[in-house]
């Protein structure tokens, strides 16, 4: 991933939004950066926000804004085949949903407590609430353990990391950016995303 120079102060409303379980080592990624990334410097039209409260609860937060965001960035660690851990990649929101079984499904677990962003995304979609600039900055946590602290390979990328969000917040995406798409029909889908 090719990093930007310093990104201009953008004019657009933006949330910066981490989604992950607590205390689940590099699965937390979200969680464990939430603290650096409300330290960093933004500007008046940027929120920071810890995104675990549930679907629902964050739909009905996105339908009481008197004044819409205009860009959603949320920071996820999922596991995906064929990365290696550390691994850092942009992924666009481009809506659309899946069958009516599998969004039951998301609104199933949602309603048990369970943390996804598959789930949010799919839930968010079919209620709405998304802005046209949605944004993944998805870390590749490896297998899942227990754990307070992120492992060697990817504490060694939080600065990249940081900057991947603070860049993609102000800026959007860019020609420089290695942007891959999500679609709510293709989300649960098996790919091959490389190294």
């Amino acid at each position: 991933m090719k990093l930007r120079p310093v990104p201009v102060e953008s004019n657009k409303r933006t949330l910066i939004g981490t989604v992950g379980y607590h205390l689940l080592r590099n699965h937390s990624v979200g969680p464990i950066l939430l603290p650096d990334i409300r330290k960093m410097d933004w500007p008046d039209l940027v929120t920071v926000e810890e995104m675990n409260w549930g679907p629902i609860a964050i739909v009905q937060y996105f339908q009481t804004l008197k004044t819409p965001f205009d860009r959603v960035v949320f920071l996820v660690a999922i596991e995906r085949k064929s990365r290696n851990i550390g691994a850092i990649n942009i992924f666009q929101w481009k809506g659309g949903l899946p069958s009516e079984k599998q969004i039951q499904a998301c609104i199933g677990d949602a309603a048990t407590g369970v943390i996804s962003v598959e789930n949010l995304l799919v839930i968010g979609e079919f209620f709405k609430v998304w802005p046209k600039e949605l944004y993944l900055v998805d870390v590749e946590p490896g297998p899942e353990a227990a754990g307070e602290h992120l492992t060697s390979q990817v504490d060694a990328k939080v600065p990249e990391i940081l900057d991947t969000v603070r860049n993609i917040a102000l800026n959007g995406v860019t020609a420089v950016d290695d942007v891959r798409f999500l679609k709510g029909d293709g989300i649960f889908r098996e790919v091959d995303y490389g190294k």
